[in-house]
């Protein structure tokens, strides 16, 4: 990821935060269209949005930060502080931290229930919603279909936590290349369109993790929901789905922008998870549309729509 600025920040609880900004001066933002906010998946650095910060870079002025031990962050100082309401705090932090009044969330996978969750913590600093191949809350019950996750999950968070040291001899042992190679032919990425160069990059980050931090983490957002939240949801939203989503399946998606106040629904056939990095062109055209027809007018323009 490329940043014309970049630093650090401290979370609530002292927590070192990475983040980095791209696009127009601050003083120039406002004209150039609402400040974007990019959320990660957990385990991810930036992977999604290789392709579509710099597009929005060119007009928006792009936040993008990395969740507490991911990248560049530092670990937890408290431990506990990793769940999903935690992540949304940070944001927040970030957003004073940058003196950011509003700004548009896009989340991706995980970052969606983080997108969500900053509106719950802070509805009036969100200016619009853009949840890409995410849900709600719950994760883990619905991984590949099924609760298989979810009922395996808090066993391997206990055996890890009593073989630290085994566990983190052999976190990220299976070479990039490789996995790359077998989620083609697990059919888990379409395997047309996804580069291998961005698949490693992902898959060189997870490596990097603690193992018992990433999976408690994923735990507690498999514990997380924010669908009571959907209906009172009252700014511009693009939910995007793709077909082949095995992590999030798409009907959560569609769920999800049926529930939402006059939310919009994208819907990719053929893309997997990884629809940022697959079908990057016609993600960011729809963001940009998106924002020119429902976050970017002009007040008296949306009220005439309304009416």
């Amino acid at each position: 990821m490329q940043y014309d600025q970049s630093g650090f920040a401290s979370a609530l609880d002292g927590t070192r935060l990475f983040w980095g900004l791209a696009g127009p001066r601050a003083s120039d933002a406002e004209p150039n269209g609402p400040v974007m906010v990019l959320n990660d998946g957990i385990g991810c650095d930036g992977f999604a949005w290789k392709y579509l910060q710099p597009h929005l870079a060119e007009r928006h002025r792009v936040l993008h930060w990395h969740y507490r031990g991911h990248g560049r962050s530092g670990l937890p100082n408290d431990p506990a502080r990793i769940d999903v309401p935690a992540h949304a705090r940070d944001l927040i932090s970030l957003l004073d931290r940058h003196q950011i009044d509003r700004a548009v969330l896009a989340g991706h996978s995980m970052g969606t229930q983080v997108a969500l969750e900053a509106y719950r913590l802070a509805p009036d600093r969100v200016e619009g919603l853009v949840l890409v191949c995410g849900s709600y809350g719950r994760v883990t019950a619905t991984f590949h279909g099924s609760d298989m996750l979810k009922q395996v999950l808090p066993g391997i968070i206990e055996v890890v936590e009593r073989n630290k040291g085994l566990a983190r001899a052999l976190w990220g042992r299976i070479p990039a290349k490789m996995a790359f190679q077998l989620a083609k032919l697990s059919g888990e990425v379409d395997v047309q369109a996804l580069r291998e160069e961005d698949f490693v990059w992902y898959v060189e980050h997870v490596s990097t993790l603690e193992p018992a931090m990433f999976l408690s983490m994923l735990k507690l957002a498999g514990e997380h929901t924010a669908e009571d939240l959907l209906a009172t949801i009252d700014v511009p939203t693009l939910v995007v789905a793709a077909e082949k989503d095995t992590f999030t399946p798409p009907e959560l998606a569609k769920h999800m922008a049926e529930a939402i106040p006059e939310a919009e629904l994208l819907f990719l056939e053929g893309a997997s998870h990884a629809a940022p990095v697959e079908r990057q062109d016609v993600i960011a055209e729809r963001i940009d549309r998106f924002l020119a027809e429902r976050v970017d007018r002009e007040p008296d323009e949306a009220q005439q729509s309304a009416e």
